[in-house]
C-alpha cells in the first residue's frame, strides 16, 4: 500500500513593504514563526528564519545585511556566518543553512510562503 502526503502552502499577509526600510532586517510573528524580514530593494524582499542556525538564538534580523557579488547576504550578529538570503546557505561553514521562505508584494503587501 502506497500512502500520499500531500503538503499545503499558504501565503500569509506579513506587513506593508513600506513599513520595512531597505538594507534593515524587522522580525514579524507570523503564525507561530518568528521570521526576519530584509528589504533590499523598492519590491524584494526576503524571509528567513529569525533563529540563528549556529546558536538558535532569535537574532537574525538584527543581522548584518550586505552581498556576495550578486547575491544579497546577511551575517549572523553573534558569529558573523553569512548566509544567502535566497537559498540560505552558509558562504562561511558549509555545515550550516539558514532556512528561507517564498515572499511575494501584492498591492504593496509583503506575503510570506508557509508551509502547513
Amino acid at each position: 500500500m502506497t500512502s500520499t502526503i500531500e503538503l499545503t502552502t499558504a501565503w500569509v499577509r506579513a506587513c506593508a513593504v513600506s513599513d520595512l526600510e531597505p538594507g534593515w532586517g524587522e522580525v514579524a510573528l507570523i503564525g507561530a514563526r518568528q521570521v526576519a524580514l530584509i528589504r533590499v530593494a523598492e519590491q524584494e524582499v526576503y524571509a528567513v528564519d529569525h533563529h540563528d542556525p549556529h546558536t538558535s538564538a532569535p537574532v537574525m534580523a538584527r543581522g548584518i545585511v550586505g552581498s556576495r557579488g550578486d547575491r544579497p547576504t546577511i551575517a549572523s550578529p553573534l558569529h558573523k556566518q553569512v548566509y544567502d538570503l535566497g537559498t540560505g546557505e552558509c558562504f562561511t561553514d558549509p555545515a550550516l543553512s539558514l532556512r528561507t521562505y517564498r515572499t511575494r508584494v501584492v498591492g504593496g503587501m509583503l506575503e510570506v510562503e508557509l508551509d502547513g
